[in-house]
């Protein structure tokens, strides 16, 4: 149960509405009762009064009785489920908030550990599970324990035997079924949990890698694993299925039993009352209509080691210390910014070769940078280094003459602009997706760097109103990458690192990007990495990178004299 404790506090925020909902449902619960109870009642007195009672019988008033009742019922459950159903997802909303939070301070260096659809997994199905606590745990429960207290009270006036009679038997079932059925439940919870995980990495793996599986023979044989794991997956739903059908059956023969026994002796004790078959009835279907509130209580608690599994498995990842941290203050921003590396050394975990190693490079304020290099020559790492994406093993790096990891997280961030090589789109407006970079860009900013981009296309129709759709898959690679250098330029920190800026980009647009970067980029410290040769001639200087060291440095024309790999690199015939 400690794994619920910190979701549970998320529930805290929401206690006025939780309560409210949980109100209306005993409201929704005690109309019911009544209603059942009177309509009894109602029927009996008046089949016994017969013709006669058309004179001394009163019925408006327990017609009245019963028609309030039944409006009450209909309302509150209205009621009831637009109340639970706000607070569920204000719940669930704090709840991917939390995780999200928790995190995001993960990247990369835990979150790398773990396959992209099992954090997937973990954010919205572990997630959406927990909500299980509230609906089908904490309001059946509570409401169930107020219904029997008030209906004891109630019928303690008309006969203090059978209301305890009645409500021991309701409490009993109050006490014994929940921990009953969470034993019996637990593991079911617990197996539904990971192999609803493992079925979803295993299809997504599957849909990813379908075009190598193929080409390597491999299809049949994983959809067989595939196909393996949602057998037992539905093995296990069935079991839950049954345990709960055997929680229904239980409990109906329990009501019946009480039922029963409620008529057995207010046969006995209403001997002496002016009416006593109306009161016979009064209390069989006040029974009857009790019993009704324990209907979710049944099976409650089966649930719950479902819900536990998943808060285990969010605690799991989310209760990690992050591999980098960042101080509360530090130096501040600036209009300028100078690069100091010294001595670097990164090795990932797990890999023995250093990414980086004994890598040197000082870069003033407002120079021109280039690295060159062959993929895995380690120029993506350096430029995660820079970002504290991850720290170094050795050495230090410093902007403006403060090692980096003295700035605060916000203070770095608004320092660089960067163009990753991958670029992250969300289903969201044209508009927002720019605003990230830039949260004050009005519209006509805006509008002017999509023109710089050459993506005035998609103003048309929508305009900046338009909507992407998830990861922008209406859009090509190039516009993709596009997107992304806007966001760079919109952003305008005083230091610029980009990875593959060009990347994708046809010859035309890609002489305009590299344009609109060194125009942009004027009086800015500027690093590009990249492994494409056009527009490194207009480089204040450039590194030839291999093996995590700079192998050659200079400018354009000092290593095409110097012969040497970046040579080779635009003339791959000669040597």
């Amino acid at each position: 149960m400690r794994t619920l404790y910190p979701f549970l506090a998320l529930y805290r925020r929401h206690s006025g509405r939780i309560a409210l909902g949980i109100l209306l449902a005993i409201l929704t619960l005690l109309a019911s009762i009544g209603l059942l109870t009177l309509s009894g009642w109602f029927l009996a007195g008046s089949a016994l009064a017969g013709a006669a009672g058309l004179f001394g019988f009163n019925y408006m008033l327990p017609a009245a009785g019963v028609r309030g009742a039944a409006i009450t019922r209909t309302a509150g459950r209205w009621a009831e489920r637009v109340v639970s159903h706000d607070a569920t997802f204000r719940v669930l909303q704090h709840l991917r908030i939390h995780t999200f939070t928790r995190l995001l301070p993960l990247t990369p260096g835990i979150i790398a550990r773990y396959r992209q659809a099992e954090l997937l997994n973990r954010l919205v199905a572990d997630v959406d599970t927990l909500d299980h606590l509230y609906l089908r745990v904490l309001s059946p429960l509570l409401s169930a324990l107020v219904v029997i207290v008030v209906t004891v009270f109630g019928l303690s006036f008309l006969d203090n035997a059978l209301a305890l009679t009645l409500g021991a038997a309701m409490l009993a079932v109050l006490l014994l079924f929940p921990p009953l059925f969470y034993r019996a439940g637990r593991p079911l919870g617990q197996d539904l949990t990971r192999l609803r995980g493992q079925y979803r990495q295993q299809l997504s793996g599957w849909l990813q890698g379908n075009a190598e599986l193929t080409v390597y023979g491999g299809l049949a044989h994983y959809r067989r694993q595939l196909d393996q794991t949602e057998a037992v997956w539905q093995s296990r739903q069935q079991g839950q299925s049954n345990l709960s059908a055997l929680a229904q059956a239980l409990l109906m023969l329990v009501t019946g039993l009480t039922v029963t026994l409620v008529f057995w002796l207010a046969a006995g004790e209403m001997e002496n009352y002016p009416a006593p078959g109306a009161m016979i009835a009064l209390f069989v279907f006040a029974a009857l209509a009790a019993f009704e509130a324990l209907g979710p209580v049944a099976g409650a608690f089966q649930h719950l080691g479902q819900v536990m599994a998943s808060a285990a498995r969010l605690s799991g990842i989310i209760d990690q210390r992050p591999t980098v941290t960042f101080p509360a203050a530090g130096p501040e921003t600036a209009d300028s910014a100078q690069v100091m590396i010294t001595d670097l050394v990164f090795s990932y975990p797990g890999q023995a070769a250093a990414a980086v190693n004994q890598l040197s490079l000082a870069v003033p304020a407002g120079l021109h940078v280039a690295i060159l290099g062959h993929t895995g020559s380690g120029k993506s790492t350096l430029l995660q280094l820079l970002t504290r994406a991850w720290d170094p093993q050795q050495g230090t790096i410093s902007l403006n003459d403060k090692p980096i990891s003295h700035w605060s997280e916000a203070a770095l961030r608004s320092m660089i602009s960067v163009v990753p090589q991958r670029i992250h789109l969300f289903s969201a407006t044209l508009r927002d997706n720019l605003t990230l970079a830039a949260p004050g860009a009005d519209d006509h900013q805006l509008v002017g760097m999509l023109h710089k981009t050459g993506l005035e296309k998609l103003l048309e129709g929508d305009g900046l109103n338009a909507w992407l759709g998830e990861g922008g898959r209406q859009l090509s690679g190039g516009e993709q990458r596009r997107i992304g250098i806007a966001r760079a330029l919109l952003h305008n920190g005083p230091l610029m690192l980009l990875d593959e800026p060009t990347e994708g980009l046809d010859a035309g647009t890609e002489q305009q990007i590299l344009l609109l970067l060194r125009q942009h980029g004027a009086g800015k410290t500027l690093i590009s990495v990249t492994h494409r040769l056009q527009g490194l001639d207009l480089m204040d200087r450039i590194y030839v990178m291999d093996q995590g060291q700079f192998i050659e440095q200079g400018t354009h024309q000092q290593l095409i004299a110097a012969r040497g790999r970046y040579y080779r690199y635009h003339r791959p015939w000669v040597g």
